[in-house]
């Protein structure tokens, strides 16, 4: 494979055969430099960030393999890409199955009813399924500490934001990609005029979540607050009257998001509460104080007059309660302001919710499956190796990413020798060492997997739940649990 590595692969005229030299351990590189505390993200991902065709073309080229013709290679890649998206697609039926009883958008006629320990064994295994898609899929969990971390950074877009993750029963966060992008801004220090400055973004966020049975949150804050039960109550009831009406305790949500900025990951919870900047605490409460000040000032100056005389009284009164009301509204009108700017970024940046991230998830999961194995299929097909050699092939393969593409990943070469081995298109000695199909026959063999594959299927049925005399309409799942 010429290019595999940061020097050309050691080959024959015409050829493309990895030679030995081309496997060797590579030597270790130097350590990173220790990241601040707020940026402890790995820059090298295990998402390739190239298209399918892209690597195709590189991959099958004309003189890239000796003896199978390109003709061939690109013949096996894509039955391969068809055969990883069809077990993907069974594998997103059943989760959608899974995940129709807590949908918040479901039109269905509601047809069987589950038992508590039903519903835990189903939100179970949706919270499983969709973990194990965005895995697949090349995304990064973001542990609790790292969110608990991003949430107390300043916004870029200026607002003071905060939410309650206590609220939730299931919260689940992946991010895949980490960079930045340029925005502008006007400097006061500059005299207003604008400066470019570099943002931190997450290329792509998923964020699921449950919020906490409303028995349970009012469970928790009695022991948290030391309240009684009713005034637990009122406290929960006041927190959920915040959350859009159409927000359920018993659905389950995600929402997949795209370039966002790693300070403000609080705007993509449904619970999040805006705060005033003291900025703006600063400004309005000077503009409040000045305004009623100099209108108890005025007044105070016709003190003997509004003493005699009850319609100048009145008048006084009524000047300084409009007064009063309109710096009300002007703490009112910033506070729209701030959810203005919040409601605008997040359209611009969401890109599914709910059974359209599962969908999304399931058909990137089996693209970045499919890129994996033909990386690896083109090396395992040219050199005879074994399972020392694995290291050296994950860094070539990688090596090979920067030369070709300037893309810096973390290749995970055992995750796709275990699905090349299990479809049978990779063998393993008993000395360790692989045999690998040809392009041609690779072909074949999973042409033979597709027509047994309707043979073979598995029988979709739960046995969970109990079937409904009379089936009636879904108004969302939180309205229906058992």
């Amino acid at each position: 494979m010429v290019g595999v590595g940061r020097q050309p692969a050691s080959t024959t005229p015409g050829t493309d055969k990895i030679e030995p030299a081309d496997i060797r351990p590579a030597a270790p590189e130097p350590a990173a430099s220790p990241l601040p505390a707020a940026e402890t993200f790995d820059p090298r991902e295990t998402f390739l960030p190239v298209t399918k065709a892209a690597l195709m073309e590189r991959l099958a080229g004309e003189r890239r393999w000796n003896g199978p013709s390109a003709a061939d290679v690109r013949r096996f890649f894509r039955y391969l890409d068809y055969w990883r998206q069809q077990q993907y697609a069974m594998t997103m039926m059943g989760l959608l199955e899974a995940y129709e009883p807590f949908s918040p958008d479901t039109d269905l006629l509601l047809s069987r009813s589950y038992s508590d320990s039903e519903r835990r064994l189903m939100q179970a295994q949706v919270i499983a399924g969709t973990e194990r898609l965005l895995r697949r899929a090349n995304y990064t969990k973001l542990d609790p500490s790292q969110v608990d971390l991003i949430l107390t950074k300043e916004s870029h877009y200026g607002l003071d934001l905060h939410v309650d993750l206590k609220a939730f029963e299931e919260i689940v966060i992946y991010y895949r990609g980490i960079g930045s992008k340029t925005d502008s801004r006007r400097n006061l220090r500059k005299f207003g005029r604008k400066e470019e400055f570099e943002v931190p973004i997450f290329r792509r966020l998923c964020i699921l979540f449950k919020l906490k049975p409303y028995d349970a949150r009012v469970g928790e804050i009695m022991v948290e607050k030391a309240l009684s039960r009713p005034q637990a109550e009122r406290h929960v009831t006041r927190l959920r009257a915040q959350l859009p009406g159409a927000i359920k305790d018993g659905n389950i949500y995600m929402k997949l998001f795209k370039n966002i900025p790693r300070s403000d990951i609080e705007m993509v919870f449904p619970n999040t509460q805006v705060r005033f900047r003291l900025f703006d605490k600063v400004r309005l409460g000077a503009t409040a104080g000045g305004g009623l000040g100099f209108g108890l000032f005025t007044s105070a100056g016709k003190v003997a007059l509004i003493a005699s005389n009850p319609i100048a009284a009145a008048g006084a009164a009524l000047g300084i309660g409009g007064v009063a009301f309109r710096q009300a509204m002007a703490f009112v009108n910033q506070k729209q302001k701030y959810m203005v700017v919040m409601a605008q970024n997040l359209y611009f940046h969401s890109m599914a919710d709910n059974r359209g991230v599962i969908v999304k998830l399931a058909s990137r999961g089996a693209e970045e499956d499919v890129k994996e194995e033909w990386l690896l299929y083109s090396v395992l097909a040219k050199t005879d190796a074994s399972r020392a050699d694995l290291p050296a092939i994950d860094a070539a393969i990688e090596r090979f990413m920067q030369a070709e593409f300037g893309a810096t990943v973390d290749f995970d070469v055992a995750d796709a020798l275990e699905r090349l081995l299990a479809d049978g298109i990779v063998t393993e000695g008993p000395d360790g060492r692989f045999a690998t199909l040809t392009p041609h026959a690779a072909a074949l063999h999973i042409d033979a997997k597709w027509d047994a594959l309707l043979d073979q299927l598995p029988d979709p049925g739960t046995g969970l739940g109990t079937e409904l005399s009379a089936p009636g309409p879904m108004e969302g799942a939180g309205s229906r649990s058992a």
